[in-house]
């Protein structure tokens, strides 16, 4: 988009064309900066961040919406993105503006209440980069700007108000392997950012930008060089394509000071091509928000064999365990086990787990530490097939749980039944290309199984499931919770979003829309009425699953692709 420079926001606006109807001067104005206090105590009316707030709930007070109410809930407006693929990106909102992204990094300001868009940034892509994932996960909100990470492993920061560029900074060379997805985590003055690119030989790393320049603060790699701390769990030179690549954003403790991110997998994929514990893959690093600092770890599991990336990040909940509450970490993993840890200053300490799905490879785990002992046949090795459940797309792959404080219960989006097998093969590192050294994978569904997907209710003080609903298909839906006492999530190729009670699990709503939904829902309020938004567009890893789910089951689920940001309203 080209953008005139003059003094005035609203006179830019003009020029361009794009000031809507029904959005005046004093909305723009008055929209209010994205401070840190806001951050830390965002007003229920705003989704200022990713999951809304630090501790990643994905959780709004907002209580208009209710399980007497909700069947009256009715589209109120609606807007093409022109884009297909996977629309993964919350629709953001600060003060009735809302903002959010798209495949091949489009960002959109939008009139939260009537739809009208106020600007549209494009990013102009190089020709020759290749695009595995090519999704994104939205923007964060800081001060006057709006930061997006881009598929070309670049940090962008816009105006807020008139979508200018103000600065870009490359994070790492695209040529090598390296892009991004994730959402920016805003903290103190600084952008915090992961890369991903696991497949291709990188090594991961989080980065923090200062807001206002976009110079680098700090850079903490996600696998050590040698002489550094877990550098001995790394193989020869392995460690420099060793992957651990980081794709969604983090949490953050403000009383420690301290962002909690998970990393993905190790690369190769085979552990056999570096044997060893690989540090810091797959695990949860606990980071020094200032600088940088690695403050604790925790691994969920060693030498990954499975493409089980741990990359959703723990959310910070209080948990009552044998009297005592303490400050935790809870994370449904990617290789099916839900952990709880205790979170401290400078430590993280394993307190339970336990598997939420079907999982044949873990035979034990220490009761210290965590540690996980393996079921040898159920282990990819080089040149010798595995066949492990839950599958690689995970027991939850990177869609987000939420947690309700109301009914004090987390909401998992699960996959159940789904099993793969693969080998590992030799592989030679090329920069930017498949790193992967894995034979083709092979999907199955276990024998007498009736179902895929599910939505699970965990109560984390009894470590009990308390209800779970069932879908026939793949469920990649991330999951909303509401002080109404409702879930809001999709994730299923019948196209269906729907709402349930929080409570017990019933269906109470459902709509279907124009694609599967992907997309991480939000809520939000503008002149006392509650909105609840979603983008659909389906693709990426959830297309090429069902698509393997289909093939087995000789059937055919066909879901159009094309994004549309939908927006709904009891009336």
């Amino acid at each position: 988009m080209k953008i005139v420079k003059v003094g005035s926001s609203l006179l830019l606006a003009a020029l361009v064309g794009l000031l809507p109807a029904g959005l005046s001067a004093q909305n723009i104005d008055t929209m209010r900066d994205v401070t840190d206090e806001r951050l830390r105590n965002p007003e229920p009316e705003n989704w200022l961040q990713f999951r809304r707030s630090y501790n990643g709930w994905g959780y709004s007070p907002l209580a208009q919406i209710t399980p007497a109410n909700v069947k009256r809930l009715q589209p109120v407006w609606s807007l093409s993105t022109g884009v297909t693929e996977g629309h993964q990106s919350p629709p953001m909102v600060n003060d009735g503006i809302m903002y959010i992204t798209t495949p091949l990094n489009i960002v959109y300001a939008i009139n939260a209440a009537t739809g009208a868009t106020l600007w549209q940034y494009k990013r102009q892509l190089p020709f020759d980069l290749s695009l595995l994932h090519p999704t994104n996960r939205g923007v964060a909100l800081y001060g006057d700007k709006v930061y997006m990470a881009t598929s070309d492993a670049m940090v962008v920061a816009l105006n807020a108000r008139t979508g200018a560029v103000v600065w870009e900074k490359p994070v790492e060379d695209y040529k090598t392997g390296y892009y991004m997805t994730m959402a920016p985590l805003a903290v103190n003055g600084k952008i915090m950012v992961g890369v991903s690119g696991g497949e291709r030989g990188i090594r991961g790393f989080v980065a923090a930008l200062d807001a206002t320049t976009g110079a680098q603060v700090w850079k903490t790699y996600t696998v050590p060089a040698p002489g550094e701390p877990g550098s001995e769990t790394w193989p020869g030179d392995s460690w420099k394509t060793g992957g651990a690549p980081v794709w969604v954003t983090g949490t953050y403790d403000p009383e420690l000071n301290t962002t909690y991110w998970g990393t993905g997998n190790a690369g190769p994929w085979i552990g056999d091509a570096r044997p060893g514990d690989n540090l810091y893959a797959n695990s949860v690093i606990a980071l020094d928000a200032d600088t940088g600092a690695l403050k604790a770890y925790h691994q969920y599991h060693w030498n990954d064999s499975w493409d089980w990336d741990e990359v959703s990040p723990p959310m910070l909940i209080d948990v009552q365990r044998n009297g005592r509450t303490f400050p935790a970490l809870v994370h449904a993993g990617r290789n099916g086990y839900l952990w709880l840890l205790e979170r401290k200053a400078d430590a993280i300490i394993f307190i339970d787990a336990k598997p939420f799905v079907y999982q044949n490879v873990f035979t034990a785990i220490d009761a210290i530490t965590g540690r996980p002992e393996y079921n040898i046949d159920a282990k990819p090795g080089m040149g010798r097939p595995g066949t492990y459940c839950p599958s690689l797309s995970g027991g939850k792959n990177w869609t987000p749980a939420a947690y309700s404080p109301q009914t004090e219960l987390l909401y998992i989006p699960a996959n159940e039944n789904y099993c793969s097998t693969m080998a590992g093969e030799p592989v030679e590192y090329r920069p930017g290309q498949d790193f992967t050294g894995r034979t083709a994978t092979v999907s199955t569904i276990r024998e007498g199984a009736d179902h895929i997907g599910e939505l699970q209710a965990w109560n984390m003080n009894t470590g009990e499931k308390v209800w779970t609903h069932n879908y026939d298909m793949a469920n990649w839906g991330p999951v909303l919770a509401t002080g109404g006492g409702l879930v809001f999530s999709g994730g299923t190729a019948d196209r269906f979003f729907r709402a349930f009670d929080a409570s017990t699990g019933e269906v109470l709503w459902q709509e279907r829309l124009n694609s599967g939904i992907t997309g991480v829902p939000t809520t939000f309020e503008v002149d006392g009425v509650q909105y609840i938004a979603i983008q659909s567009g389906w693709g990426v890893d959830a297309s090429r699953m069902q698509a393997r789910l289909d093939a087995i089951q000789g059937r055919t689920n066909i879901v159009p692709q094309g994004g549309v940001v939908w927006v709904f309203a009891v009336e």
